[in-house]
């Protein structure tokens, strides 16, 4: 059986906003027991923010958690896929961006939800698990 997006997708998500701080971000992460979360300005996504962007792009910097805000940190290179999207596309731009999460986003960039590599593993065959974990686990050259 060929899935969709939505019919495994997370909702609703829990986001942060740009001028957000990261101190803010993180108990959001802590709290909510999520790992990145998308930055969404207006309901558009804009970018998204992951520990790693907070430990290594501010902290390890040197800027103040407090201060310093979660458009500072947050990565801008987005991968996000659509609800209508088979799920079999989905796990392929996980795979090109080697990344775990996607925001899943309607057609006027509204973040409705996320597919992750667990919601894939819950729902997908066999098959589509495996080239998705493989896909996204590619050491690095």
């Amino acid at each position: 059986m060929l899935h969709r997006v939505k019919d495994v997708m997370t909702m609703p998500v829990v986001t942060v906003r740009p001028d957000d701080t990261l101190q803010t971000a993180a108990r959001q992460m802590s709290d909510r027991d999520v790992g990145p979360l998308p930055v969404v300005e207006d309901n558009v996504v804009v970018g998204i923010l992951t520990d790693r962007d907070i430990t290594i792009r501010a902290v390890a910097a040197g800027c103040d958690p407090t201060r310093t805000t979660v458009r500072q940190a947050m990565s801008r290179d987005l991968v996000c896929c659509q609800a209508d999207e088979d799920l079999e596309s989905a796990v392929q731009r996980m795979e090109e961006a080697e990344v775990r999460r996607l925001p899943v986003i309607d057609r006027n960039s509204n973040l409705i939800g996320m597919v992750a590599l667990a919601d894939i593993a819950l729902n997908a065959d066999e098959r589509t698990t495996a080239q998705a974990v493989r896909g996204v686990s590619r050491p690095e050259n």
